[in-house]
């Protein structure tokens, strides 16, 4: 994972820098939301350093193993961090935390037959998007109060339990699918933060539970994943599974991941709060690129290594990796069963990687018939992956 941090002389915490005569912190405060709603952050508020509310509840939830294999999650540098803000940057006094929205999954309706990749993905990579604008923000701070402080920046990079700072920074409330939900926006967000060396007053956060008694999220889930603690079991999750596993899918959870080959929106589709108040429109740069809201199945198993590369470069969905996606393909064209997609399984039988022949075979055991047999017994007597062979051996059954 990358860490997108911005490092700068310390500046001693007893004395932190004095803002301009003409800036008050409070004015300060507000030129600084208006300038991040220039820069398309639609929501910003600001929170203390202070540790997260949901810090003993990640804790635990690291202690459940429900973190499967984000390993890196599990760190004690990486808990530490999570659990005071202050251990990222000491001379942190304030958290300015941001939300910038991505286009409504409802804007585009699904494919009948194609593969789907998670709303936020559809556009640029969002990191390369929202680095630049966060390093703007840093620049304007500095100009308005005469010089540099320090400060660290992040989107989805940093060690920080960020849905909880935008809870408290006034954001929205985390939902009972654990996403943070704003009551005039829904959930479509993309989230950031910047850890400030500077005084700023802190906004209210929303401290009503406005899921109420609804159940939808946690019985539209098709892999039963979201638990009763507003967490998730992240070994089941659709997201987790198509992007940060990077071997094989369980078998028993295959059938249960659809045509999702990147991500998943179900949980947020479902909310009422979406279906009522969000957009169909986020920001520009996230607007689909040609095909992405709808993808070839058989497209993407045909896929070279640098046709892969040309094809996603600058997306999100390099997360995945090529093997990664490909699995993801096979496994959604064994969903479908459709014999026409046949040929291009049985091609994907002699991939480079065992990790797309392996789900390749399952898919073809998925769809029978003698042409799908026909091949898998020729895979069987060529292969020499005894992980494939094993694929192999349980779809011929």
């Amino acid at each position: 994972m990358i860490l997108a941090c911005e490092c700068i002389p310390r500046l001693d915490s007893a004395t932190p820098p004095q803002y301009s005569t003409a800036v008050s912190p409070e004015n300060l405060a507000k030129r600084l939301k208006a300038e991040a709603a220039r820069l398309g952050f639609v929501l910003a508020g600001i929170t203390t350093p202070d540790s997260p509310e949901s810090a003993p509840r990640f804790q635990a939830w690291l202690a459940a193993g429900r973190h499967a294999g984000m390993a890196y999650l599990a760190t004690d540098a990486s808990q530490t961090r999570r659990a005071d803000p202050r251990a990222i940057l000491p001379e942190c006094r304030s958290i300015l935390a941001l939300a910038v929205p991505y286009d409504n999954p409802a804007s585009i309706p699904a494919s009948a037959n194609g593969g789907r990749v998670a709303a936020y993905a559809w556009g640029e990579d969002y990191h390369d998007v929202l680095l630049p604008r966060l390093r703007a923000l840093v620049a304007f701070l500095e100009a308005e109060t005469g010089g540099p402080f320090p400060h660290r920046y992040y989107t989805d990079t940093g060690p920080l339990l960020e849905r909880d700072l935008a809870r408290r920074a006034g954001l929205g409330w985390i939902g009972k699918n654990s996403m943070l939900i704003h009551p005039e926006r829904g959930s479509y967000f993309l989230l950031a933060e910047i850890l400030l060396g500077l005084d700023l007053p802190p906004d209210s956060a929303i401290e009503t539970d406005h899921c109420g008694s609804c159940t939808r999220c946690l019985e539209a889930c098709p892999t039963r994943c979201i638990l009763p603690d507003r967490t998730l079991d992240a070994g089941r999750c659709i997201s987790y599974l198509t992007i940060e596993l990077k071997g094989s899918i369980p078998t028993e959870l295959r059938p249960a991941l659809g045509e999702w080959v990147f991500g998943c929106d179900i949980c947020q589709q479902v909310c009422p709060w979406n279906e009522r108040f969000a957009p169909e429109r986020g920001d520009p740069a996230f607007a689909p690129r040609p095909g992405m809201t709808s993808n070839d199945l058989a497209g993407i198993l045909g896929l070279t290594a640098k046709g892969y590369s040309r094809e996603f470069k600058g997306s999100p969905v390099t997360r995945a990796k090529r093997r990664g996606l490909l699995r993801n393909a096979a496994v959604a064209l064994g969903v479908q069963g459709r014999e026409e997609d046949i040929p291009a399984l049985v091609a994907a039988l002699r991939d480079p990687e065992p990790l797309v022949r392996g789900h390749a075979a399952w898919a073809l055991g998925q769809i029978g018939g003698k042409a799908a047999r026909a091949a898998l017994e020729v895979a069987l007597e060529e292969e020499m992956d005894e992980g494939v062979r094993g694929e192999i051996r349980a779809a011929l059954e």
